[in-house]
């Protein structure tokens, strides 16, 4: 474990494990640096170096009350990077995590990148506009705005049920799965997860994909809920040529879990290109 001192003076808990080319892996929302546990374990086990870290605001990383913009954020990625000494690195971002990819690239010229991975990404556009017809609308993020408010508890125990794609059927995750994501959301503080669900929801990052120019995979489950794929996935690859997407067919958001042997797989077939 490392603390890692931001530029704005916030301390980020890091888990810095293994040795080789550094992979750094960029968590999702409400979630921290564990949920990339099974992922790194394996990647480290490959021969590669991995660096995880919990947002500011979330897990053990330290609450301040603002800044939580894709401008701090992604800051604070550079700082990750900038400690850990990170060269010829590869940037893995899941859900809200590829927004700090994506404005890295641009905020920060890509330094130090060789290639970098989307996961179940918010990029390049979230919210539902007359330029964006496949977003989300708005009225959703107000929703689950006054929901987290009232009762967040409440509310995760219903959104991770459509993160891992639970039905009354299909059950891809186990209930102490959802107990123990449902618990981890708790941990961030209500200010970070409700500034971070606005800056994901509004944030237009379209303008930051003519700055990835480095070799890029997309990887986005046809069945995602939180994340729908023809806003995010399928419209990112189209703009970037340098791209390659792999549909999970029938996935849902939290892949990660539910696909984590094939996400495996396809990471470390990325990474020794």
């Amino acid at each position: 474990m490392a603390s890692i001192t931001t530029r704005d003076h916030v301390s980020l808990y890091a888990k810095i494990w293994g040795k080789g080319r550094p992979v750094v892996l960029i968590h999702g929302w409400p979630l921290s640096a564990d949920s990339w546990d099974d992922i790194a374990m394996s990647l480290v086990e490959a021969g590669y170096q991995t660096i995880a870290y919990d947002r500011r605001g979330f897990g053990r990383s330290d609450q301040p009350w603002d800044e939580y913009n894709y401008e701090s954020l992604s800051n604070d990625l550079a700082d990750v990077m900038e400690f850990c000494e990170v060269k010829d690195a590869t940037l893995v971002g899941f859900s809200m995590g590829g927004g700090e990819v994506a404005r890295y690239m641009t905020n920060h010229a890509g330094l130090n990148v060789r290639s970098i991975a989307l996961v179940s990404s918010i990029v390049p556009y979230m919210m539902q506009t007359e330029d964006n017809p496949q977003g989300v609308p708005a009225e959703t993020f107000v929703e689950m705005y006054n929901a987290l408010r009232n009762d967040r508890a409440a509310f995760f125990a219903s959104f991770f049920k459509d993160f891992f794609g639970v039905g009354i059927v299909s059950k891809p995750v186990s209930p102490e799965l959802l107990e123990w994501t449902r618990s981890v959301g708790m941990q961030a503080s209500l200010k970070a997860i409700v500034d971070c669900a606005n800056a994901f929801a509004t944030t237009d990052f379209r303008p930051d994909l003519k700055s990835i120019k480095v070799p890029t995979l997309i990887i986005h489950g046809t069945e995602d809920k939180t994340v729908p794929i023809d806003a995010s996935g399928r419209a990112a690859a189209s703009a970037l040529p340098n791209s390659t997407l792999l549909e999970y067919e029938g996935a849902p958001h939290g892949l990660f879990a539910t696909h984590r042997e094939r996400l495996i797989e396809d990471l470390l077939a990325f990474l020794k290109l």
